[in-house]
């Protein structure tokens, strides 16, 4: 990478290094002597006898320091010249010619990203005689093939490196090697291991190292020779990243006799080294002018105290130290390793000292940009020794390198250099706050930690329900607790890790450091705005993102150190608040101080917010919106044709879509941002600032603009004594106290939006190490079973079966440890905490948002997300060893949530289709659980009824599905054979996953049942519209299913293969679940409120009755009718539609005729009985097949037994209770008779009398003003969708009453 400032001539600093000439003699410092034995003992030559020395003054220090610093000239002249090696000296990445498909490669040519299928790359330099090595840092674990290629190997999107004769690889991701053919080879790497690849062109063998310690010999006798020269290469695939060390940097695992591809400079480090033992050498010895000598002291005690010679030998030394300090390679194998040398002699305060007062000497004795070059290289080298060094027992590697980058971020000038230009511009800083989790435990030491292992024999994530049942053994006690207490060995020392990345975090927001400049912390805030922005806007696009695990580990240290300083404010100011009572305030989200990219509000774009809201900007915060602006920003999103931004009109688009090997900054995902025309409204303007110098009167309004993160300052943010900074514009409804710094919201913002972007995903990922630690064991107490069942002849069975048993305990041994590493890093108590602290923090941010009204709309979706994500994170992810249940005031916080989910899934405030699924998917898994649906219950009353009447409004031009779950969960466990919680044909079936909110045992309400009653009493309208799209959504749902079927049918039974599209299986299967839960809440509408159907004095219930027995009377037929269509597709048993079955739409039916037919009084009985027998789709078989029976017995019979081949009732003792089968035996006793009542006295009727319509029902209405007529049920049904007649499409005005004979007698009488 090119240096900063780098082929510019700039000037030395200008230090007085020698004596005016009439004061030859005398220094003026110190006696002549003693500087002689002084500038002696700095400036020592290793090959001058101390008898032959000359006397040394600061007149001719310069000589002998170019004769100290005199390298062999015949080295310098040779280097790059040797033998065995072809191209240019400095190795880089061939990114002009030797690459094939597309790639990225960083600007310093040494790191590559995969940006296509597999994409090839090699270097610039090739070597066929030596020994040569070079490193690979591996950034990511996936699929990569490094090692050797010849020129003549052809590569292609397929085939890569050790896919070709002459090229030889090594994958430690399916940890094998390559050379045409492929076999077992090494040990899988992981991401933050070195990759060192060594080629022996002398004896003719190729191996590899991994993290130093050798992988054997992978090829030998490969092909050498005249015309055989080898390049180093890499295969990678998509999002898969590497960075090579061919030797620009010192090699971190040099192997002795080879020698990297890049030669070191050799004699600029012979220099550097020299110059570095005089610098010791300053530190280890100190003046006494008083007594006339040299005192020797230790390093670690020095300070700087101003002495004229001491300085002036340090500014000779740095004279030539600092262009040397420049040079990558130099500050890596030098000042680096003099730093960390530092660091571990003395105390950790002297050592702290030490760096500082170093820090001193190179902004004081360097140029600003020899300074700021060498800052840039310390802090690149010391991420990559974080990052790439091995997981040792106790982290002292890591902890190492952490105290180094605390005290030079302690340094107040070079942390903010850092800050400014380095840490988020250059570095992907978020490293430093990463644990790396090991994939190799033995080598972390793991073994020794926890030498016991223990896993739970079942994993439950859902609070106490979900704990072990089973009572453990003494042994199992045992090995569970010495496991316990390995687990908490490594979370002590992991904890002393983030300890260290905790302070860091403190430093860089540090904001009493304004001396002569801003505060490190708005330096931050700026830097933190970039990165989210780029994090948000930028996903999928590699270079830019965060990867996830750093994010969570980023996350978390803010959090605490966020924390720290909140409390600490609250300690010196008593009115504010504290960090357990955070939350940001609604102004923060309307007032333009803080720039929300293109984050989607609750309310939509932020253009139109302002546009229909300005008059409630006004009124309630006093803000005025600049019509001229508006109308500017609204053109700006109107503009389709956007010019492209200069960043964006400089990328090489031909070579991303041809194929080609891409410069791109180096890590660059925070070096440029990503602006779309969201982000250009949001930044040219929607409004401006006016900051006012007097305070506001409440009649006076305030001109607000959006600010980007680099125009602020300090006062945007903290305020002044007239300027309410971040929370300008607060509404009546919020304190006029500040919760805390303004700054500190901000951050807290961040935070929230840091979990949405990535955390939330990568918690859910990390329980996948859990999930196989389930599934092993289980594998594992399955083979022991076995073993304990198979009989002792068959020693080949028990052989194989004690070999699993073998690979299953050692693959335990090997997840348990990691599970305790991921639990220590990811799923600690302390986690948890801070993931709960956050939740708590969105909802109090929700709930003060929600009391400003309309601005409500203002709000980022986001906030909603993170509170839904964050719950159910630590609902299923923590467990099983720490319960949400546990956690300070958690009963509280659930009820809180239940409040918001109940209130805002139908806010007319929120727009968004995704934010208002996922409120409502929510909302249905709230109510699954007891311990989440008794928070509903107490929620206030008001609120429950809102609910409640959200839930029964209309299902059309709305996502009813959902609601109509919720509806079916509040009653399951109260209905016809609906205790269940696996349908009984499904109990030998594994679940797929058993924490499913659909697979939770029925939790009944019957408080808000009881409401539901209520409200479906006291509406008059309520009732039929809801019933009616209830119906209306039955009629769709299993019209649809019935169709699939019949598809389905037809296609199993052609005679060609076929295969049946799994789409459809799924879409089929979805519609028989929503007909049998739409049945449900029928079957609740009918057992709560049945004088909704039955009592006719109310208009619509005679219609609603109708219509409810012609769709019971067409699911009966169908599924009941003999060698029908569901029997066939139910028996063939197809994958997708195993919860196709009679039971559960049978069962649903029957409760209904049950509830209508069996009870309440003998009127309604008797309607209900009518209204069904009048259906001409009713058969009295399709009820006998409930109870098994073929056909309706003879009147008088007893009812024969039924055959075990038919579905009956009876057949499930568990399911159905003996109460409800004589309910069902009643029902068809009574049918049985009704409708040999009704056969007997039932009259034929002219077919010109019934209803042209249904033909079911005599005519019984006529239409005004057009005359037609049809039957009532009919009628009321079209008129609940639609006001046209029938036949003419007349708008209908009323329906009369009609009879044939009575309007027969009226005619006659008028004749």
């Amino acid at each position: 990478m090119a240096s900063k400032g780098a082929g510019v001539s700039f000037s030395r600093k200008n230090y007085r290094l020698t004596s005016d000439a009439e004061k030859s003699r005398v220094t003026g410092i110190v006696h002549e002597k003693l500087l002689n034995d002084y500038l002696h003992r700095v400036f020592s030559s290793p090959d001058q006898a101390a008898t032959s020395r000359k006397p040394l003054n600061f007149q001719n220090l310069p000589e002998h320091l170019d004769q100290l610093l005199q390298v062999d000239s015949e080295d310098e002249e040779n280097q790059g010249q040797v033998e065995g090696r072809l191209g240019p000296s400095t190795v880089v990445l061939d990114h002009t010619s030797g690459f094939e498909g597309l790639l990225l490669v960083d600007d310093d040519l040494l790191g590559v990203i995969g940006h296509s299928n597999f994409g090839t790359i090699r270097s610039t330099t090739c070597v066929y005689k030596g020994k040569w090595v070079y490193e690979v840092l591996i950034s990511s674990q996936g699929l990569m093939q490094i090692g050797w290629c010849t020129i003549n190997c052809r590569f292609n999107q397929e085939e890569g490196v050790g896919d070709t004769h002459n090229s030889y690889a090594y994958d430690g991701n399916r940890v094998r090697k390559w050379n045409v053919t492929t076999t077992n080879y090494g040990k899988a790497w992981a991401a933050g291991d070195i990759v060192s690849c060594l080629i022996d062109l002398d004896e003719g063998s190729l191996s590899f190292c991994l993290n130093g310690v050798s992988l054997g010999t992978a090829f030998e006798n490969f092909s050498r020779g005249p015309g055989m020269a080898y390049f180093p290469a890499i295969s990678l695939s998509f999002k898969e990243s590497v960075a090579f060390n061919f030797g620009s940097r010192p090699l971190r695992y040099p192997v002795a006799g080879y020698r990297p591809l890049q030669d070191p400079p050799r004699a600029d480090l012979a220099r550097a080294q020299r110059l570095l033992g005089c610098f010791r050498a300053v530190l280890s010895v100190e003046l006494d002018p008083v007594e006339g000598r040299l005192v020797e002291k230790e390093r670690s005690e020095w300070q700087l105290q101003g002495q004229p010679t001491v300085l002036l030998a340090l500014a000779h030394i740095f004279h030539h130290f600092a262009p040397l300090l420049r040079k990558v390679y130099l500050v890596e194998a030098v000042l680096t390793n003099f730093l960390l040398g530092v660091m571990e002699a003395g105390t950790p305060t002297q050592a702290q000292s030490m760096v500082r007062q170093v820090l001193d000497l190179l902004w004081l004795f360097m140029e600003d940009y020899e300074v700021h070059d060498c800052l840039k290289q310390l802090m690149m080298s010391l991420l990559r020794l974080y990052r790439f060094s091995p997981i040792v027992p106790d982290l002292s590697l890591q902890i190492r390198y952490l105290q180094l980058t605390i005290a030079i971020l302690r340094h107040e000038k070079s942390r903010k250099f850092l800050l400014s230009n380095v840490l988020f511009d250059v570095l992907r800083s978020a490293v430093f706050f990463h644990i790396k989790s090991p994939l190799r435990v033995e080598e972390a030491g793991l073994q020794e930690l926890i030498p016991t292992t223990w896993w739970p024999h079942r994993s439950g994530r859902e609070g106490k329900d979900g704990k072990e049942v089973k009572d453990e053994t003494a042994e199992e006690r045992l090995r569970r607790r010495a496991y316990e207490r390995g687990c908490q060995r490594l979370k002590k020392r992991i904890e002393v890790v983030e300890e260290l990345q905790v302070q860091v975090l403190k430093l860089l927001l540090n904001n009493k450091d304004d001396n002569g400049g801003e505060a490190s912390r708005y330096i931050f805030l700026t830097k933190f705005r970039k990165f989210l922005q780029e994090n948000a806007s930028s996903r999928g696009n590699i270079p830019l993102l965060c990867p996830p695990e750093y994010m969570v580990c980023f996350l978390h240290r803010l959090i605490s150190a966020l924390r720290y300083y909140w409390d600490e404010y609250k300690a010196a100011n008593p009115h504010a608040s504290f960090s357990d009572e955070a939350y940001v305030p609604p102004q923060v989200f309307y007032n333009g101080k803080v720039d929300y990219f293109d984050q989607q509000r609750l309310g939509g774009l932020l253009s139109h917010l302002r546009k229909t809201l300005k008059d409630d900007l006004a009124s309630k915060a006093n803000i005025l919106i600049d019509p001229l602006e508006l109308q500017a920003a609204t053109m700006d999103d109107l503009d389709e044709d956007e010019e492209p931004s200069p960043a964006a009109a400089q990328r090489p688009v031909q070579a991303l879509a041809i194929g080609g090997a891409l410069p791109l900054p180096r890590p660059g995902w925070l070096s440029s941002p990503t602006l779309g025309r969201a982000n250009r409204f949001l930044s040219t303007a929607a409004v401006s600032l006016m900051t006012p110098r007097r305070p506001l009167s409440t009649s006076e309004k305030v001109k607000v603009r959006t600010l980007s993160a680099e125009q602020r300052t300090r006062e945007d943010i903290e305020g002044s004594h007239w300027n309410e900074g971040l929370l300008l514009g607060r509404p009546p409804e919020e304190p006029e106290q500040p919760l805390t710094e303004n700054s500190l919201l901000e951050v807290l913002d961040g935070a929230v939006m840091m979990y949405n972007l990535s955390v939330h995903q990568q918690l859910g990922k990390m329980v996948g190490v859990s999930d196989d630690v389930t599934e092993y064991a289980m594998a594992l107490r399955n083979t022991e079973d076995k073993l304990l069942r198979c009989p002792k002849r068959r020693k080949d069975i028990l052989a194989e079966l004690t070999k699993s048993q073998k690979v299953f305990s050692e693959k335990l041994d090997h997840l348990s440890r990691r599970l305790a590493w991921v639990h220590a890093t990811v799923y600690s108590q302390e986690k948890m905490l801070d993931i709960y602290w956050l939740l708590r923090v969105c909802l109090r941010t929700i709930e003060h948002g929600d009391r400003t009204g309309p601005l409500f709309a203002f709000m980022p979706e986001f906030y909603l997300s993170v509170a839904i994500n964050s719950y159910s994170a630590l609902k299923n992810y923590f467990g099983p060893v720490h319960s949400m249940e546990e956690l300070p005031g958690y009963e509280e916080t659930l009820t809180r949530l239940a409040a918001i989910l109940a209130k805002h899934f139908a806010d007319t405030r929120i727009v968004g289709t995704d934010i208002r699924d996922s409120l409502m998917q929510a909302l249905a898994s709230y109510v699954c659980y007891p311990h989440s649906l008794r928070a509903v219950e107490r929620i206030p009353e008001e609120q429950r009824i809102a609910m409640v009447r959200s839930l029964l409004a209309p299902y059309e031009q709305r996502p009813w599905a959902q609601t109509n779950w919720i509806l079916v969960r509040l009653w399951k466990g109260c209905g016809f054979g609906y205790r269940y919680t696996r349908l009984p044909h499904l109990l030998k079936i594994k679940p797929e996953d058993a924490n499913l909110p659909s697979l939770q045992k029925p939790c009944p309400s019957t408080l808000l049942q009881q409401h539901m009653a209520d409200l479906l009493r006291q509406g008059p309208d309520l009732a039929p519209s809801f019933l009616n799209s209830v119906l209306n959504q039955l009629n769709w749902a299993f019209s649809e299913f019935i169709g699939m079927i019949q598809e389905i049918q037809q296609a199993a039974e052609r005679l060609e293969r076929n295969f049946v599209d799994t789409r459809q299986l799924k879409v089929c299967a979805t519609c028989f679940d929503l007909s049998v839960s739409l049945l449900r809440v029928l079957e609740m509408t009918v057992t709560l409120v049945p004088e909704v159907f039955l009592d006719w004095t109310q208009p619509t219930s005679e219609m609603l009755l109708r219509r409810l027995a012609q769709l019971l009377n067409q699911v009966l037929n169908r599924v009941t009718a003999e060698r029908n269509l569901f029997d066939r597709v139910v028996t063939l048993w197809l994958p997708g539609l195993e919860s196709v079955d009679h039971y559960p739409i049978l069962v649903a039916v029957t409760g209904i005729l049950v509830r209508l037919l069996m009870h309440g009084p003998a009127s309604a009985t008797e309607r209900a009985t009518s209204v069904l027998l009048a259906d001409p789709c009713f058969q009295l078989r399709s009820i006998c097949y409930l109870l098994g029976q073929p056909e309706p017995p003879a009147p008088g019979t007893v009812l024969p037994a039924p055959d075990r081949k038919r579905f009956s009732l009876q057949s499930y003792p568990d399911y159905i209770s003996v109460e409800e089968l004589a309910q069902v035996e009643q029902m068809l006793a009574h049918l049985t008779a009704a409708s040999a009542q009704a056969a007997a006295a039932s009259l034929p009727t002219s077919e010109e009398d019934l209803c042209p319509i249904c033909y079911a029902h005599p005519i019984s209405a006529v239409f005004q003003p057009c005359g037609h007529k049809s039957c009532k049920a009919c009628i009321n049904q079209h008129l609940m969708n639609n006001k046209d007649c029938f036949f003419c499409k007349a708008t209908i005005v009323s329906v009369e009453d009609w009879d044939k004979a009575a309007n027969a007698s009226a005619t006659s009488s008028a004749a």
